[in-house]
């Protein structure tokens, strides 16, 4: 079945529907900064509008004889300073909308952190847990046959995402390769390390986020040791965000994923929680601690709030029940633009997601040269490299926002969006 390619245009004059989406976010977002930037209206509809969208039909046979048909997106936002790059994620409610949103937060999140990439995004519109790992292989291979014309180590790279993981990875580049007749390593990061993946890889988005959670505390006077926390999602990012918070001497105070939400006022044993969960599958029932409602997590009266799951978990609605002195993008997107004007007004600091969460792309980057020179670092040495990176691009982010007087939010795109300006006027325009 042949990809549907779909034409880029100009989604900044569209109108906005009355329920705000994470692309309206992305929009506004990129609108405040070409406006502080004083960049033309030609250079704002550019760094808007994505460089190639993919949309593709994946027909899957189920363990049962039937088939049914999904759907898959592939979105190329910009790849002026380098190839595109960006996860892929499995979810029921992907649509293309997100998958464009994520894509350019992707193309800032690499300038800000000065990776040579440009930003993409992936998703299949499905829901993991009701496949089997045999009917995940099929759909993962199908996909990656679907838009393989359009990834490679030196034209878009995916890595894992909401619903994806490193076995995901490992069949995309196997799949990739026999298409090539030869092994490409370099196709994908956030692989096995049987396959050319990196040490450090799977912690890379948690450790960024705790490198930058110390970073903020310590921003605002509080010592970790003394500090509280709350973190909503309990996956591959959220969990390792609280096991290396409680191993930095933060309490944390409560936590939640899809099974439930729970608190526990003297600090969680996140050791013992982890075992819980890998025992019956969610947080829900841990022994000590008192369930309470999803929304509570969000609300917790603690200094540092780390929501960890998806998109807009904090927009209009429920803003003014934040009490968090600190709010650490782990997810992308999850404070909707008009919370983060409420939060702005009220003193609350927002880290936002592509400072906080770029852990991920700046390992998924040292994978990719690994792969590349097929030579291979220790972990110690990737998890220096990480922390000095994102260290690094927190004091650029928080001087430019003092010295010019704004949120961390626009500082970091600012000069997200300056530096993918930079690369393209360098390049020139063709033809």
């Amino acid at each position: 079945m042949s990809n549907e390619v779909l034409m880029s245009i100009n989604h900044t004059t569209r109108d906005l529907p009355s329920h705000r989406t994470a692309l309206d976010d992305a929009r506004e977002q990129l609108a405040e900064a070409v406006d502080v930037l004083c960049l033309s209206p030609a250079v704002h509809e550019m760094l808007a509008a994505s460089r190639r969208e993919v949309r593709v039909s994946i027909p899957l046979r189920r363990d049962d004889g039937s088939v049914e048909v999904l759907h898959g997106y592939r979105v190329q936002h910009n790849n002026s300073r380098g190839p595109c790059k960006g996860g892929l994620r499995f979810d029921g409610n992907v649509d293309l909308d997100e998958i464009r949103a994520l894509a350019m937060w992707m193309t800032w999140k690499c300038a800000l952190l000065d990776v040579p990439y440009g930003g993409a995004k992936g998703g299949v519109r499905v829901d993991p847990r009701q496949y089997s790992k045999a009917e995940l292989e099929r759909i993962t291979r199908r996909y990656t046959s679907e838009i393989a014309p359009l990834i490679g180590p030196n034209h878009d790279i995916p890595a894992p995402d909401v619903g994806t993981d490193e076995q995901t990875m490992a069949w995309m580049m196997d799949t990739y390769s026999v298409g090539r007749g030869h092994t490409v390593l370099g196709v994908v990061t956030g692989k096995p390390t049987s396959v050319g993946g990196s040490q450090g890889r799977q912690q890379s988005t948690s450790r960024g986020v705790v490198t930058i959670a110390m970073e903020s505390l310590h921003h605002i006077g509080i010592e970790p040791s003394r500090a509280t926390a709350a973190v909503q999602g309990f996956g591959k990012v959220g969990r390792i965000v609280a096991r290396l918070l409680h191993e930095q001497g933060v309490r944390v105070l409560a936590v939640s994923d899809i099974s439930g939400a729970i608190r526990q006022e003297d600090g969680i044993d996140i050791e013992k929680l982890e075992r819980h969960v890998d025992a019956t599958g969610g947080v829900d029932g841990f022994d000590g601690a008192h369930r309470v409602d999803g929304a509570d997590v969000l609300a917790a009266d603690v200094d540092l709030l780390v929501p960890a799951a998806v998109e807009g978990v904090i927009h209009a609605a429920n803003v003014r029940s934040v009490r968090a002195k600190v709010i650490v993008e782990g997810a992308n997107g999850p404070v909707t633009a008009d919370a983060d004007r409420v939060l702005a007004a009220s003193g609350v600091l927002v880290v936002p997601d592509i400072l906080a969460n770029a852990g991920g792309v700046v390992v998924s980057y040292f994978e990719w040269v690994q792969a590349n020179q097929s030579y291979w670092w220790s972990e110690a040495e990737v998890n220096d490299k990480l922390v000095a990176r994102m260290s690094q691009a927190w004091r650029v982010v928080t001087a430019y926002a003092k010295e010019r007087g704004i949120s961390l939010r626009l500082a970091a795109t600012c000069l997200a969006v300056e530096r993918v300006y930079e690369a393209h006027t360098a390049r020139g325009l063709y033809p």
